[in-house]
């Protein structure tokens, strides 16, 4: 690690993230080994953890065999230090888990909602009540089925009471917890990418139509392409007949709340969007929401796209859990900001 012109503050937060990072990659470690692996001093290792092990973040699990000299002492991070909330609002429901820090879930559920006549008042309550059950929440990440730059919501049909709304910001102000918004598709491929084990020079593609129209998340080596405007995954506007974009071909004569995916025109609308996506960037891997689509659709969608592509070409098509990878998504960004929270 290099500190260059970086102030007390920040060095310590640089300092205290790789100890974090380190003991649950590592599960446990002495002071010796963490200042080897994270190229600090002994002194400045032995100083953080004696705060950390002081405030309970760590926790000392004995002492190494001896090799001639002092016994180390070996320390293992306190998973239950700090929990994690992530929440995602849809139409009628808002779903929720609570995890500690190496993702073991510690409640799960959903509770109704309706964003469009209530606003965020029943979200907040929901919130509320979760820190008041788990007072070690640490920080709270959103999902939310519009376009977000920096914790603004900026695009979001059907929500036009959100549009331009700091939603980050907001509860910020309210809990005084670090808060991060992701769109719904940008958490999904990011939860499907960790949960799934997937390499990270793979390119991902998730879509999905949802209760709030199509939209799909874009994963290339690794990492999330939000654009740079943050409107990537819009894929409502891309044209593809002579007078309709992918929504208006999508939905004709069928309307947004048919779930199963099956009709000729939704097949041959999805299968101009798979060619596009593989001539433009030519991914390992296209998800589809389990809820959406059954195996023999998936293969109708192959066969089609190879109509508009040369088959060869074409990536992986495959099925997974909408509602979980959004929840795992949301987890990763919530870990992530946990780890830069300053002790307590």
């Amino acid at each position: 690690m290099t500190y260059m012109n970086a102030t007390p503050k920040l060095m310590g937060k640089v300092i205290l993230r790789g100890i974090r990072t380190a003991l649950l990659e590592l599960e446990s470690s002495t002071k010796v080994e963490l200042s080897d692996k994270l190229g600090i001093s002994f002194p400045t290792i032995s100083k953080f953890l004696a705060h950390m092990e002081k405030d309970g973040e760590i926790i000392s699990v004995g002492l190494d065999d001896s090799s001639g000299g002092r016994r180390a002492k070996r320390y293992t991070y306190n998973p239950e230090h700090m929990l994690g909330l992530a929440i995602f609002l849809e139409g009628t429901e808002t779903n929720y888990a609570i995890f500690n820090c190496v993702g073991e879930v510690k409640e799960q559920g959903k509770v109704p909602s309706v964003l469009v006549e209530d606003g965020l008042h029943l979200l907040t309550k929901c919130i509320e009540k979760l820190i008041n059950a788990y007072p070690k929440i640490s920080s709270i990440a959103i999902g939310v089925p519009g376009s977000v730059d920096n914790g603004r919501i900026f695009y979001i049909p059907g929500y036009e009471q959100f549009q331009n709304f700091d939603i980050k910001g907001f509860y910020e102000g309210h809990f005084s917890v670090p808060v991060v918004v992701e769109n719904d598709m940008n958490a999904a491929v990011l939860g499907y990418h960790h949960n799934k084990g997937v390499k990270d020079n793979q390119s991902l593609i998730y879509l999905y139509s949802g209760q709030n129209g199509p939209g799909a998340g874009f994963m290339i080596n690794g990492d999330v392409v939000r654009g740079s405007t943050f409107f990537a995954g819009e894929v409502s506007f891309v044209p593809q007949y002579n007078d309709r974009n992918f929504r208006q071909a999508f939905e004709k004569g069928i309307g947004p709340k048919k779930v199963t995916i099956s009709e000729d025109d939704q097949i041959d609308a999805i299968s101009r969007l798979v060619a596009s996506f593989t001539a433009i960037i030519n991914p390992r891997t296209i998800i589809f929401c389990r809820d959406e689509v059954e195996e023999a659709t998936v293969e109708k969608i192959a066969i089609t796209s190879s109509k508009y592509i040369p088959a060869e070409h074409l990536p992986v098509l495959t099925i997974s859990d909408w509602k979980q990878d959004y929840l795992y998504g949301l987890q990763r960004l919530g870990l992530d900001l946990m780890l830069n929270t300053a002790t307590k």
